[in-house]
């Protein structure tokens, strides 16, 4: 299985391309997409063209892409929240399938610590894609999205075609327990 992981951002937007073989995470590729000092429909734009071009040229099978959290300036917020739908309208234009984890999923999948700097999820990258040099921090951000969803995505999808059969059983979780 392919995996494209998107770390989301106007300016930058990072992205990371891992295979998938059983449990072996092979890397493939890294980077970013910049864009232009330009407006915002035309970074809009640019992001949404890169995606694109990342389908055509990768060919994922799924993508995973990072959660807009809330920001202390809202402006900023927004903004993220744009370039993040640019990304996966780009996505989901290829037909690839998106899964969505917060930055706190990211760090526990990779790091083991929700809390972990930058340098931190650099260096398990680093050590899990067994890379020999060291990527940007938007690259690694990435390539961590799509180990995350590696390692992850299997159990969510799995309980995500579970919870309509429970439901129509009359069963519901609360604070993480079964009720039925």
């Amino acid at each position: 299985m392919r995996i494209l992981g998107i770390d989301p951002g106007l300016r930058v937007t990072g992205f990371g391309v891992i295979d998938k073989h059983g449990h072996a995470l092979t890397y493939v590729t890294s980077g970013v997409i910049r864009t232009a000092n330009a407006d915002l429909p035309s970074r809009l734009g640019t992001i949404f063209d890169g995606v694109a071009t990342l389908i055509r040229e990768h060919r994922p099978d799924q993508a995973a892409i990072e959660k807009v959290f809330v920001n202390v300036n809202p402006q900023s917020t927004l903004l993220l929240g744009q370039a993040r739908g640019a990304a996966i309208c780009g996505l989901v234009s290829g037909r690839v399938p998106v899964a969505e984890y917060t930055a706190l999923q990211l760090k526990q999948a990779v790091v083991g610590y929700g809390r972990a700097t930058k340098d931190q999820m650099q260096q398990m990258v680093v050590r899990l894609l067994n890379l020999s040099g060291l990527p940007g921090t938007d690259a690694a951000d990435a390539l961590g999205m799509a180990i995350c969803h590696a390692n992850s995505g299997a159990a969510i999808n799995a309980l995500g075609t579970l919870a309509p059969a429970l439901t129509k059983k009359g069963y519901r979780v609360r604070r993480g327990r079964l009720i039925g």
